[in-house]
Protein backbone atom coordinates (compact mmCIF):
# COMPACT_ATOMS: atom_id res chain seq x y z
CA UNK A 1 0.00 0.00 0.00
CA UNK A 2 1.16 3.39 -0.40
CA UNK A 3 1.93 6.01 1.88
CA UNK A 4 -1.21 8.41 0.99
CA UNK A 5 0.20 11.06 3.36
CA UNK A 6 3.63 11.74 1.82
CA UNK A 7 1.73 12.34 -1.02
CA UNK A 8 0.70 15.76 0.69
CA UNK A 9 4.83 16.53 0.89
CA UNK A 10 5.03 19.39 2.86
CA UNK A 11 1.88 19.09 4.07
CA UNK A 12 2.27 16.01 5.69
CA UNK A 13 3.35 16.56 9.11
CA UNK A 14 0.15 18.93 10.20
CA UNK A 15 -1.87 16.26 8.19
CA UNK A 16 -0.62 13.79 10.45
CA UNK A 17 -0.92 15.55 13.48
CA UNK A 18 -4.99 16.17 12.67
CA UNK A 19 -5.58 12.81 11.48
CA UNK A 20 -3.86 11.06 14.23
CA UNK A 21 -5.99 13.73 16.66
CA UNK A 22 -9.18 12.82 15.44
CA UNK A 23 -8.27 8.77 15.36
CA UNK A 24 -10.02 8.57 18.73
CA UNK A 25 -13.47 10.48 17.87
CA UNK A 26 -14.50 13.68 15.81
CA UNK A 27 -13.28 17.54 17.04
CA UNK A 28 -13.92 20.68 16.07
CA UNK A 29 -10.44 23.09 15.34
CA UNK A 30 -9.83 24.71 18.72
CA UNK A 31 -10.37 20.89 20.45
CA UNK A 32 -8.07 20.10 17.29
CA UNK A 33 -5.19 22.55 18.72
CA UNK A 34 -5.67 21.82 22.09
CA UNK A 35 -5.12 18.08 21.71
CA UNK A 36 -2.30 18.74 19.32
CA UNK A 37 -0.66 20.75 21.86
CA UNK A 38 -1.02 17.99 24.74
CA UNK A 39 0.41 14.87 22.50
CA UNK A 40 2.43 16.40 20.46
CA UNK A 41 3.35 19.63 21.78
CA UNK A 42 2.82 21.65 18.15
CA UNK A 43 1.09 24.82 18.28
CA UNK A 44 -0.66 24.77 14.93
CA UNK A 45 -1.68 28.16 14.01
CA UNK A 46 -5.08 28.32 12.88
CA UNK A 47 -4.04 29.43 9.11
CA UNK A 48 -2.42 25.84 8.76
CA UNK A 49 -4.56 23.72 10.90
CA UNK A 50 -7.42 25.03 8.16
CA UNK A 51 -5.49 24.73 5.42
CA UNK A 52 -4.65 20.85 6.66
CA UNK A 53 -8.37 20.63 7.07
CA UNK A 54 -9.49 21.53 3.66
CA UNK A 55 -6.74 19.57 2.17
CA UNK A 56 -7.39 16.56 4.17
CA UNK A 57 -11.36 17.20 3.05
CA UNK A 58 -10.45 17.45 -0.29
CA UNK A 59 -8.76 14.12 -0.21
CA UNK A 60 -11.27 12.20 1.39
CA UNK A 61 -9.24 11.34 4.41
CA UNK A 62 -11.21 13.77 6.94
CA UNK A 63 -15.37 14.58 6.67
CA UNK A 64 -16.78 17.35 8.20
CA UNK A 65 -20.08 16.73 10.18
CA UNK A 66 -23.31 19.18 10.79
CA UNK A 67 -21.40 22.52 13.18
CA UNK A 68 -22.44 23.00 16.54
CA UNK A 69 -22.99 26.73 16.66
CA UNK A 70 -20.11 27.88 15.36
CA UNK A 71 -17.90 24.91 15.65
CA UNK A 72 -17.50 22.76 12.86
CA UNK A 73 -16.62 19.14 13.86
CA UNK A 74 -14.68 16.42 11.68
CA UNK A 75 -14.25 13.40 11.66
CA UNK A 76 -11.83 11.14 10.01
CA UNK A 77 -13.11 8.65 7.57
CA UNK A 78 -11.91 4.63 6.88
CA UNK A 79 -9.86 6.03 4.09
CA UNK A 80 -7.92 8.45 6.40
CA UNK A 81 -7.59 5.92 8.97
CA UNK A 82 -5.92 3.53 6.36
CA UNK A 83 -3.61 6.09 5.76
CA UNK A 84 -2.52 7.25 8.99
CA UNK A 85 -2.11 3.58 9.68
CA UNK A 86 0.34 2.77 6.74
CA UNK A 87 1.86 6.29 7.38
CA UNK A 88 2.62 5.53 10.88
CA UNK A 89 3.90 2.58 10.40
CA UNK A 90 6.35 3.47 7.84
CA UNK A 91 7.41 6.31 10.17
CA UNK A 92 7.88 3.36 13.00
CA UNK A 93 10.27 1.72 10.71
CA UNK A 94 12.27 4.76 9.78
CA UNK A 95 12.34 5.62 13.75
CA UNK A 96 13.47 1.70 14.72
CA UNK A 97 15.80 2.02 11.97
CA UNK A 98 17.33 5.17 12.71
CA UNK A 99 17.95 4.58 16.87
CA UNK A 100 19.35 1.08 16.05
CA UNK A 101 21.98 2.60 13.88
CA UNK A 102 22.50 5.21 16.50
CA UNK A 103 22.91 2.95 19.25
CA UNK A 104 24.93 0.55 16.89
CA UNK A 105 27.69 3.48 15.82
CA UNK A 106 27.32 5.84 18.97
CA UNK A 107 26.33 3.10 22.32
CA UNK A 108 23.56 5.03 22.56
CA UNK A 109 20.47 3.19 24.43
Amino acid sequence: MTDELSSLGRYTGPATLVLSSLADGPKHGYALTKDIEHFAGIHLAPGTLYAALDRLVDHGLIEGLEAVGRRRPYKITVVGATALMAHLQAQRRVTETGLGRLSSAWGTP
